[in-house]
């Protein structure tokens, strides 16, 4: 019989007592506390046990604060046999403290290399992967349709032309990009993204994991790339006053023409009174010509433990989790996007942008905020609110990021 429980971090020591699995039995652990992805974990397991009946999933569901707590002492102490985590530098200390285990067989057994080859550098430390993906979603520039065919403007693909359609919106008295960055993490998303422009997704990680110092020419490079749009007023002046959903506004009433953000953005534009046809989607442009194009894709995974008791059948679930057909129907019911590129694409027309611009990535960062420490990213991305505010404290605001990238990753 499956077990499903719900765990506070309070409630962890008695999941450990609770975890010791028996033949034909996985114990999986994850944060999955939430109304919809409970009911997508719910129908996940149930599909699993159906195609492999030999097998029963024991499941441990935390709430999401509590198994942030719960994750580092569970894998030491007494490792489930799967376990929730997420991509790319999330993922790298627990591969270093060797509590992770090596599953490059499971992606090389199942077609997973060429299926979930947009997430493929994400999952990969030292050559081999370590865990698998199962769930995205996009992060892009979202436009007003209708205010660029008024001005005449095409979706610009490249940075000069992105920088004549702001001034072109600007001309018009329209603001061309609406952000705001009272909480932060919204400038983590063009600082992001500029990096990945102007540098590449190798430098990106490379910066994030704490190995580039932060006065390197080449991130005073994104700086300047981010201040010719700063310094022109391309975005809008109250913006360190104001949460993100305050910014969906400028777009509804057509004060604004651009914001780049997360696809759970288009919902509130909706709401706000926005008409689906009114509202388009657009890639990143290209900056530095040449570099492939990375894209920014938070993603959610699953991972065997080192110290798991079951692995035979840990495999077996990851093997299911990658395939097409589970991907296609947990993504259904998430609202989001599959990893997997054989999956079913989604019929939201948005949705459906994204799937075909993230499964064509050279590879996916996974947000500023997941992909650096996290002291490290507080103060970062208050250097980049106060840059945006006042681009001449750059220097200083470099110094600063630098001192705190020494001390937090000796």
């Amino acid at each position: 019989m499956t077990l499903f429980k719900s765990l506070s971090a309070f409630a962890l020591s008695a999941a450990l007592l609770s975890s010791t699995a028996f033949a034909g039995e996985i114990i999986l652990n994850s944060d999955h506390s939430d109304p919809v992805p409970k009911k997508a974990m719910e129908e996940l397991i149930a599909d699993f046990q159906k195609a492999n009946p030999d097998i029963t999933v024991k499941w441990n569901n935390f709430d999401h604060e509590g198994y942030k707590s719960a994750i580092r002492n569970f894998l030491t102490a007494d490792a489930p046999d799967v376990a929730a985590w997420y991509a790319g530098n999330r993922m790298e200390p627990f591969v270093k403290a060797g509590l992770f285990e090596d599953v490059t067989d499971v992606w090389d057994a199942n077609g997973l290399n060429d299926q979930l080859k947009s997430a493929s550098a994400s999952m990969t430390i030292d050559g081999k992967k370590w865990g698998v993906p199962y769930t995205y979603y996009q992060w892009g520039i979202y436009y007003r349709k209708d205010i660029f065919a008024e001005q005449g403007i095409e979706p610009p693909k490249t940075w000069a032309e992105f920088l004549a359609a702001c001034e072109k919106l600007k001309t018009a008295g329209i603001t061309p990009i609406t952000i705001g960055t009272k909480a932060l993490w919204p400038t983590g998303g063009w600082f992001d993204y500029l990096n990945l422009r102007v540098n590449g997704y190798e430098f990106h990680m490379e910066l994030t994991s704490g190995k580039v110092p932060y006065t390197d020419p080449r991130v005073k490079a994104v700086f300047e790339k981010w201040g010719e749009l700063v310094k022109a007023g391309y975005f809008n002046q109250n913006h360190a006053a104001i949460d993100w959903q305050d910014a969906v506004p400028q777009m509804v009433q057509g004060k604004a023409a651009m914001y780049l953000m997360g696809n759970f953005a288009v919902a509130t534009m909706k709401d706000g009174g926005l008409k689906e046809e009114q509202i388009g989607f657009m890639q990143f442009p290209e900056i530095t010509a040449g570099i492939p194009m990375s894209e920014e894709a938070p993603t959610d995974t699953f991972h065997i433990p080192s110290g798991a008791k079951n692995k035979d059948d840990a495999r077996k679930f990851l093997a299911y989790l990658a395939s097409p057909e589970a991907q296609t129907k947990m993504n259904a019911t998430l609202g989001q996007l599959p990893v997997n590129n054989k999956a079913e694409q989604p019929a939201d027309p948005f949705l459906k942008a994204g799937f075909e611009m993230l499964s064509n990535a050279h590879a996916l960062a996974q947000f500023y905020d997941r992909d650096a420490n996290a002291e490290m990213a507080k103060v970062g991305m208050e250097g980049f609110q106060e840059f945006m505010v006042k681009p001449d404290n750059l220097d200083r605001i470099l110094e600063r990021l630098e001192k705190i990238r020494a001390r937090v990753y000796k």
